[in-house]
């Protein structure tokens, strides 16, 4: 068998000398993008372009002629809350409160608000399911991000 022991030990150097040749253009083409003068400027109106389409997302969820649409929502999703929260459905009041947190244009007063008017144990469920509406939210955005920079 000291054939096939050869053999495997030939296609075993080839195998790595293979690999090491793959790795040598990869980093030869790396290289050679990165010393390119126009990278780094390519680089940089891809990052500018990111972040305008980020503020031009955050100014057009808040534009004026939204605002209402926003605001009728919003009540409703408090109406909602307080509803469930009367007939003793706590945990659906409290998803009804946070979707209206979500769409609040002051959280922070919001919350006082709550704190004020809602028993102490609903006050509690709402502050532990804020984050994760909010987490929610921010990987639609993303989601929805990826679908409209996705050519296809």
């Amino acid at each position: 068998m000291p054939g096939v022991r050869t053999l495997l030990g030939l296609l075993a150097a080839l195998a790595a000398c293979g690999a090491v040749v793959f790795l040598g253009y990869c980093v030869h083409f790396d290289r050679k993008r990165r010393g390119d003068p126009a990278f780094k400027r390519r680089l940089r109106d891809k990052r500018r372009r990111a972040e305008q389409k980020a503020e031009d997302r955050c100014a057009q969820l808040w534009d004026p002629a939204k605002n209402e649409k926003l605001q009728e929502l919003f009540l409703q999703e408090v109406q909602m809350g307080e509803l469930w929260l009367s007939r003793g459905q706590h945990r659906m009041g409290v998803e009804h409160l946070s979707n209206a947190f979500l769409l609040c244009g002051q959280p922070q007063e919001l919350l006082k608000i709550f704190k004020h008017t809602l028993p102490p144990k609903v006050f509690e469920m709402l502050l532990h399911k804020i984050p994760l509406i909010c987490q929610q939210f921010e990987a639609d955005m993303n989601e929805q991000e990826c679908l409209e920079d996705d050519p296809d």
